[in-house]
This record gives structure tokens, sequence and C-alpha cells, in this order.
């Protein structure tokens, strides 16, 4: 009897622990919030493969594009979907991040260029014979020699002007007034000079002989006359050219051309004088741009009193614009790629958002913006690279990019580009070439190169725009076509930490 009961009761509490598991396998139990509360559901703004970030999808599954499961992207997350990049405290303290403020500064423009000393082609002069005749001298003259105005260049022997001279002294002594003036006409036509003539009317004799001199002081360019010729009337004797100014041509980059304008004044520096600073003004801007190094040249003009300034002289000058109130940030700020200019504003203590700015040109160490951005903004200053490589890892900004293929699924308002390999390195410039530049860069460890010197080739050749040899530089580069090519480039100040890797 007694263990009858006990068989009943051990049914009846089987009976309730399977009615139990019954009801709560039916029965939903809601789901409590650490606060107590029962918390609202996450809102997924879509799915990404973390590999591919810039593609996304509107549903769940497994990636197209690597072996792993999609991740969902929530609203509340920081940042959710806004552009805009979020960098921890310790972060934004290990990298060294500087900010600065976009100012309004009364900066005057200027353009620093190099350049040689020219002769001044309009000061050119060219001695000429009047008539024909014969070379009986000529004066211990040669190509190259400096001569005042006035020294003898060749004595002529010139018989058209003999007997010219000989008609007019009869017709004279004839007394018929209009006689001897056209008699004195002619000797003018034949082309002898007032002097001449004075002299002949003084003496009363031929002048058979006669003296070329110079017209002007200067440098012999050229010298066509020789010992024993025959010259005739126009032949050319020599070629002078003067000395009392020079020119000084300077080749200005296409993208700081804008900049110059006629009667803009300069200060040049020679090799040949040390410190000393000369006074210049431009002349002419050449209408005709270089297409190998794409620059204008420039056309300045100075004053060479005593004659110390002379042709192949190398230098440098300063073209110096006029002084106003200019919107402007430091250059190390900007991030300049072949296709827009970038800097990243700071939203927030940690926060920052790209913004692509209108660069006008560069004054010493600051960057003009035409638009963009408004003053008293604050935007980075250093470190930027790195925090546009994670920009562009999360999909913030567009990167470099190749065609990925299409993957099914994927939202169509989403159909991105898949981004090339992009490596970032920090090196100093050695050479500025047309197309690419000669960098000596630090051990790149995701290519496992060590530190060497090499040329990169330019995306863009405005990437070059404002830099100069020796200058430190980070830089970002992908490999085309079996070529390094440059992507983007900046001037970072000494001091900063390198990337030396991938961005």
């Amino acid at each position: 009897m007694r263990t009858r009961q006990v068989m009943v009761a051990l049914i009846l509490v089987a009976s309730g622990a399977g009615l139990g598991w019954t009801i709560a396998r039916w029965t939903p139990v809601p789901d409590v919030a650490p606060d107590g509360s029962a918390p609202s559901e996450r809102k997924v703004l879509y799915w990404y493969d973390p590999m591919v970030p810039t593609q996304k999808f509107d549903k769940p599954g497994k990636s197209p594009f690597m072996d792993m499961q999609l991740q969902p992207r929530y609203a509340d997350e920081a940042g959710g979907d806004a552009p805009g990049v979020t960098v921890s405290a310790e972060a934004v303290q290990s990298l060294g991040v500087r900010t600065a403020k976009v100012e309004q500064r009364q900066l005057s423009s200027h353009v620093e260029a190099v350049g040689t000393v020219q002769l001044n082609e309009r000061e050119v002069s060219v001695v000429q014979a009047r008539s024909s005749g014969f070379v009986e001298k000529v004066y211990a003259r040669a190509p190259g020699d400096v001569i005042a105005s006035g020294a003898p260049l060749v004595d002529l022997l010139l018989p058209d002007w003999v007997a010219a001279q000989r008609e007019y002294l009869s017709v004279r002594a004839l007394g018929d007034a209009a006689l001897a003036d056209a008699a004195r006409q002619r000797l003018t036509l034949l082309g002898m000079a007032e002097d001449v003539i004075a002299a002949v009317e003084r003496s009363g004799q031929v002048q058979a002989r006669h003296t070329v001199v110079v017209p002007q002081g200067g440098l012999i360019a050229e010298l066509m006359v020789r010992q024993g010729m025959t010259v005739s009337a126009g032949m050319s004797l020599a070629r002078l050219n003067g000395l009392s100014t020079v020119w000084f041509d300077v080749a200005v980059p296409e993208a700081q051309a804008g900049s110059v304008r006629v009667g803009q004044t300069a200060e040049l520096r020679l090799a040949a004088f040390g410190a000393e600073i000369l006074k210049a003004r431009v002349v002419s801007v050449l209408p005709e741009a270089n297409p190998d190094t794409r620059t204008l040249k420039v056309r300045l003009e100075l004053p060479n009193p005593r004659q110390r300034l002379k042709a192949g002289m190398s230098g440098q000058a300063s073209l110096l614009g006029a002084s106003r109130m200019q919107m402007v940030v430091p250059s190390e700020a900007v991030i300049r790629t072949g296709k827009r200019a970038l800097v990243y504003v700071v939203d927030a203590p940690g926060r920052f958002r790209p913004v692509e700015v209108q660069v006008e040109r560069e004054i010493d160490d600051w960057l003009v913006l035409r638009s963009g951005l408004d003053v008293g903004q604050e935007v980075v200053a250093s470190a930027q690279f790195l925090i546009d490589s994670e920009a562009s890892m999360r999909g913030v900004t567009p990167a470099a990019a190749a065609v990925l293929p299409e993957a099914p699924g994927a939202s169509s308002a989403a159909q991105h580009q898949g981004p090339v390999e992009v490596y970032s390195a920090r090196g100093s410039i050695t050479e500025i070439g047309d197309q690419q530049l000669m960098l000596s860069h630090e051990p790149i460890a995701a290519l496992r190169w060590p530190a060497m010197t090499m040329g990169f080739k330019l995306d863009k050749p405005t990437l070059a725009a404002g830099l100069k040899t020796g200058q430190l530089v980070q830089f970002g580069f992908s490999k085309r076509d079996g070529d390094y090519v440059i992507v983007s480039i900046q001037r970072v100040a000494v001091g900063t930490a390198a990337s030396g890797g991938k961005p």
C-alpha cells in the first residue's frame, strides 16, 4: 500500500514538471534590462563584411567576399551612420593628435621660383654698312668684348661717297643754292651722317674713308666683318647687346601662375652675391606654358649699373603680392590627393568629421581656403593621415578603389567599389620630377621593405604642388600596373610618430 502511494506521488511530480516545461516553452518571458526595465529592440542599419567595410547589405547572411558571416551595424553605435569617425582618448594621445583653428590672417601672397640672368633682348642694336665699299681696317674687337658707346669698329673706303662729295663741292662752288641743296640731300640719302657732311663743307676736301662707330655700349654678340672684305649697302657688320638692364627669367608652377601680374615687385637672391637682396619687377608673363614641366616663364627686369650681373647667373626670386585678410589653415592640416583636398573637423572630443575644402594657394606654412570651412572651426593638424585611414576602413570617406564583383543581396543603393591595397609611409623628398617624386623612406613592414631611396609615380601632377626637396612627408601609395603610385601626400611636422605600413 505504501509503495503504491510513493509511485503515485512520483508520477504526479513528473507530470507537474512536464506541464511546467510545456508552459515555459510556449509562453514568452520578457527580457529584463539591467536596471529592471524592458529594453527596446536595437535597430539595425545594415549588415557589412568587416574585411570590406564599404560594401553594405540589407539582410544578414554569409559574405560573398570572405568566408565569414556578415556583421550588423546598429543605429545606437558610436556615430551610427553619420559621416565621421570616433577615436578613443587613449588613441588620440598615443597618436599625438594636434588641432588648430581656422583663422583670418593678413598675408601677402608671394611665389618662390628659381631662374637665371639673361641679356635684355630689348637693348639689341645692329651696325650696318650704309654704302658699298671696302674694309681697310678692323679695330681689335672680338665677340664677347664689352665696348663703350661711340667706340670705333671698322674703317671703310666708300667709292660712292667720294663721287657724291665731289659733285656736291663742284655745285656748291657754282653758287647755285638750289642745286647745292639738291646735291647735299643726295649725300644724306647715301647714308652720310651730318658730321661727315659738315667736315666736307668745312674742309672743302673729299672724305673717302669713314670710321664706323657703335651706337651704344654693351656686349659684342656677333662680329661679321673682317680685314679685306668687300661690303655692300645694308650689310650687317656687328650685333651688340646693351648691359644697362638685364632680365631674370623664372619658371613658375602652373598652379601658382594665376597670382603673378605684370608690374609686380620681386626680390632676388643670387648665388654670386650671398645674402644681398636685389630689387626687380615683372615685365612680362610669357603666353606659353612648358608642356614637360608644366611651368610658365615669367620675365623680371632689373638695373645693372656696374655690370655685375652676368648672363647665366642663377638665383631665387620671391614675387611679392598685395597683402590682404585671408582664411587659412596650417598646410599640414590638409590631405591633398589628385581629386580633392580634405581636412578633419573636430566635432567633439575624439569625434572627427571629414570636410572637403577648396584650396586657393599656399603662402609660407599656410594654405589659403576658398570654401569649405568657417573661421573658428577646429581642425586636426597632425596624425590626420591615420584618422583618414581609419575613416576609409569604415567607409566614411571614399578611397582609391577598384571595382569588386557585384555581390548578390547587396542593397541597390549602396553598390560601392572595393578598396585597393593602399600603404602609408613617411619619407623625405630628395627630388621632384614632372610625373614622379624621389623619396628616401623609412622601412615599410607591410611590404617587408627596408629603408631606401626610390622613385614613386604621381597619380596627379598637382600632388607635388607646393612641395620642396628636403621636406618630410607622409604619403599613401598603391601598386598599379607594376608601378608604385602616390595617391595622397602631405607635409608632416618633425617629431610626429610614423605609421610605416598599411593605413
